[in-house]
């Protein structure tokens, strides 16, 4: 076994009435489910974050949310308050299938350094755990869905590449975001990278 799918942040807020909603986000969850009958693994990630984290507009005073600010590791997007731990937000949309799932990767619950990937937070060097859990396990195949296809699952997708797996990026199965010409932006750095996209 080589293969995993791997389901980027299905999660309340990320859907219809959510307070990140992605549009038509939660059009995908059912063909989602039924790619995870005999996948070899399962991984899903979700998005948790401390109700004061740095990434939330809502804590830096005379921003509104989709400004960007300065960190240390770099530009950050100020989102609105989302995928808060323990909320019903962070929860992962009532109809995944959550059962099947291998391992679930928690990312963002460092307060100060946001995660959009599933392998690194946004620093590019403090590590989630997802690479170790594959390479035990022989994984060298990656399958990628989820939200929001310009955001976490770029992001999961460039460094999965960037590791050494051969990733690919099933896009019927993932919906945008798309600010500011983000989704294009991101289909390109996905092909330089080598990602597939299905």
């Amino acid at each position: 076994m080589t293969k995993a799918l791997i389901v980027i942040d299905v999660q309340n807020d990320f859907c219809a009435g959510g307070a990140l909603a992605v549009p038509d986000g939660e059009e995908i969850v059912q063909g989602i489910n039924a790619l995870m009958v005999g996948a070899g693994a399962v991984v899903l990630t979700q998005d948790w974050h401390p109700g004061d984290h740095s990434s939330f507009a809502s804590q830096h005073e005379g921003k509104a949310p989709f400004a960007t600010t300065h960190m240390p590791y770099g530009t950050q997007v100020l989102w609105p308050d989302h995928c808060v731990w323990g909320s019903q937000g962070a929860a992962f949309h009532a109809d995944l299938h959550v059962d099947p799932a291998d391992l679930i990767i928690r990312k963002g619950f460092r307060r100060d350094i946001d995660s959009y990937s599933a392998f690194f937070e946004n620093d590019q060097t403090t590590p989630t755990g997802l690479h170790g859990y594959l390479t035990e396990r022989d994984i060298t195949d990656l399958l990628m869905v989820g939200l929001a296809l310009d955001f976490c699952v770029n992001f999961s997708a460039q460094d999965a590449a960037r590791l050494g797996y051969n990733v690919t990026v099933q896009t019927d199965l993932c919906r945008a975001i798309d600010v500011d010409g983000s989704l294009d932006a991101a289909l390109d750095a996905l092909r330089t990278a080598g990602v597939k996209l299905a």
